[in-house]
């Protein structure tokens, strides 16, 4: 298995990230490694597209180390990611009669991997959870850190924990099989880890993205880049796992939260059937970057940098015909609020993030933030 060991430590856990192609035929025996003897049974949690590519060999592999597996799919989008199937995946744990020692492999992109990892949370007050992310997004950013989460009818990612895997097996190969609005997604998501902590990460991931000319090239990146981009979002949370540090050293968890604001509530507003979340995260960090220009922190050439690189990530959706006052209201349940304020992640520069009161951002430097952002990508 060609792979990197990456150490995330949680209270008396390690989490190693394996990445590779054609890695997913040899997680068997590292599962069993990590895992150890007692377990019988895993549930693959998936859904119906990424298992009719992936759960045979997930499967196989798994079985070959003796391992008993058990299927769950859920719903295919982000509508899916809600309390009424997280219901009906802990039902099913139920009737599998999982006990404490057996485990969850989450097989999918970001929304499998946030339900089943809720789910192993809850069930039998906590059992194993192994991700195998197959999206861009899932593999450098959704599957590493711990965060859980389903959303609800008044915001996105409103009920959730913390809950680290053991595990993590990101097969490169899967790449190749996402829709262009995937690739899109995830290398926003690749571009906001480095604009908002690291510079170097930043220009490597433009570049590549410059070098581009085809959907095919935006799915095979150099594997060095992928481990960079886990390198990355695992040096952050092993630093600060459940976002306690206020202050902006680099070490604090939120500042992960680049552009995540706006594109919360861009989903929350149209009912996560308009945007992928990377694609909402392109729009957020324009509209960070209009704020943090407005208050005069961020050069209007560091701006345009950021807006070429979400401009090479791909086409996002139109997003100048969504309700302003709707992405409003939806800010105001912002999981981020403290004493009423929302804390906003900003830049000072590509690569230095900022955290900022949200006193600061007025109504009106708001609102013509998001005028100024959510066109800039047509």
């Amino acid at each position: 298995m060609k792979n990197i060991k990456l150490h995330i430590t949680a209270p008396k856990q390690r989490c190693d990230i394996n990445v590779g192609p054609g890695i997913f035929s040899d997680l068997g025996f590292e599962v069993r490694r990590i895992l150890g003897g007692s377990t019988r049974t895993i549930v693959i949690i998936s859904n119906a597209r990424v298992s009719g590519h992936y759960g045979t060999v997930v499967s196989r592999s798994l079985r070959n180390a003796d391992f008993r597996i058990k299927h769950w799919l859920m719903g295919d989008g982000e509508r899916y990611k809600s309390m009424r199937t997280l219901e009906r995946a802990l039902a099913f744990l139920s009737q599998a009669q999982l006990e404490r020692n057996d485990a969850i492999l989450a097989l999918g992109g970001g929304v499998v991997g946030d339900l089943a990892g809720l789910a192993a949370a809850l069930h039998l007050r906590g059992i194993g959870l192994l991700q195998a992310p197959t999206t861009l997004l899932a593999q450098i950013d959704a599957s590493i850190g711990g965060k859980t989460a389903v959303n609800t009818g008044v915001g996105k990612n409103l009920v959730g924990t913390f809950y680290q895997p053991r595990g993590i097996w990101i097969d490169t190969t899967t790449l190749k099989t996402l829709p262009e609005r995937e690739l899109t997604s995830g290398w926003c998501e690749a571009v906001k880890h480095g604009a908002v902590g690291d510079r170097g990460l930043f220009l490597n991931t433009y570049e590549f993205l410059r070098s581009c000319s085809t959907r095919e090239q935006l799915a095979e990146p150099p594997e060095s880049l992928i481990r960079a981009q886990c390198a990355f979002k695992a040096r952050i949370v092993s630093h600060d796992e459940r976002e306690n540090v206020d202050r902006f050293d680099g070490k604090s968890r939120r500042i992960l939260n680049f552009g995540h604001t706006t594109a919360h509530a861009l989903e929350t507003a149209t009912h996560y059937r308009q945007f992928r979340h990377g694609e909402a995260v392109g729009y957020g960090m324009l509209v960070a970057g209009e704020i943090s220009l407005r208050l005069g922190l961020l050069p209007s050439s560091e701006l345009e940098l950021l807006r070429d690189a979400v401009r090479l990530c791909g086409q996002l959706p139109r997003a100048d015909n969504v309700d302003r006052e709707s992405i409003v209201r939806a800010l105001a349940h912002d999981k981020k609020r403290m004493h009423g304020q929302i804390k906003w992640i900003l830049l000072e520069r590509i690569g230095k993030g900022r955290i900022i009161d949200g006193k600061e951002v007025t109504s009106r430097l708001l609102r013509s933030s998001l005028q100024a952002g959510l066109r800039s990508n047509l």
